[in-house]
């Protein structure tokens, strides 16, 4: 199994911040790129956004780590974050993302103070930042916030299940379709950058089996793969290899979504 990089053992905080969101627009320019904080009545984001913080994350920055204290709620706008579970302080295995559909944190207002997982930014981008404190005050004030967190949060759990079962039960060729396909919807792109140590934190295994398995895609002409560069050539060839998990995670995404986004 990888270990984790010295770059990533600790969390720092988020670079960059760039003060509060300012309200020149009716919602709030930061708050308004994520879809979840979009959805809530427009009176109730405005009153939130004058909370949040727009900040600036990096690729490899570590927002938490299992075990401690969730300080701040981030809301991605252009971002993506990895969720990766840990075992024994080195073994990884990711078994979730959130991007700008989503919420990280937000299990503090369940009363869950520690961290569960290694949030580590998987592209970089802007985020709206809000303290614990003022979250879960927040939270129990808004009903239109706790609605929409309860259906994300099942989503999320959802995912997770069955991204876990894939682990357990699939070849890492079909396990690697599986998580380009979901980044690729993430992201909205075809392109996007990948390095092989985070691809074998992210699958819990060795870089030499994502090298491998990386090899097999290009042989197959459905990706090319060049120094993280990663570009999906074929989507449909892609989605075969892929186990029906991707289908499955896909699905449950989008149904969970539609739920949510009411």
């Amino acid at each position: 199994m990888p270990t984790m990089t010295a770059s990533m053992n600790l969390p720092r905080e988020v670079s960059r911040d760039t003060g509060r969101t300012g309200l020149g627009s009716p919602v709030g320019a930061s708050a308004a790129g994520n879809r979840l904080l979009a959805s809530l009545p427009e009176s109730d984001l405005r009153h939130l956004a004058a909370l949040f913080h727009s900040v600036t994350v990096e690729v490899g920055e570590v927002l938490y780590e299992p075990g401690q204290p969730i300080g701040h709620i981030y809301f991605p706008g252009d971002c993506l974050i990895s969720l990766l579970a840990v075992a024994e302080g080195r073994m990884t295995l990711e078994v979730g993302s959130v991007g700008r559909e989503g919420v990280l944190g937000a299990s503090v207002a369940l009363g869950h103070d520690l961290a569960q997982v290694r949030a580590v930014v998987q592209r970089s981008g802007t985020a709206s930042r809000i303290g614990r404190a003022e979250f879960c005050a927040e939270f129990a004030q808004l009903d239109s916030l706790q609605r929409l967190l309860y259906r994300y949060t099942d989503t999320l759990l959802a995912q997770a299940i069955q991204i876990a079962v894939c682990s357990r039960f699939h070849v890492l060729e079909a396990r690697l379709a599986r998580s380009l396909l979901i980044t690729r919807d993430r992201l909205q792109s075809e392109k996007f950058h990948l390095t092989h140590e985070f691809l074998a934190h992210t699958l819990g295994v060795r870089r030499v089996g994502v090298t491998k398995a990386a090899s097999a895609l290009q042989q197959q002409k459905l990706i090319t793969y060049s120094r993280g560069n990663i570009e999906i050539l074929d989507s449909a060839g892609l989605e075969a290899v892929s186990c029906r998990c991707y289908e499955l995670v896909k699905d449950s995404g989008a149904i969970g979504m539609a739920n949510v986004f009411v």
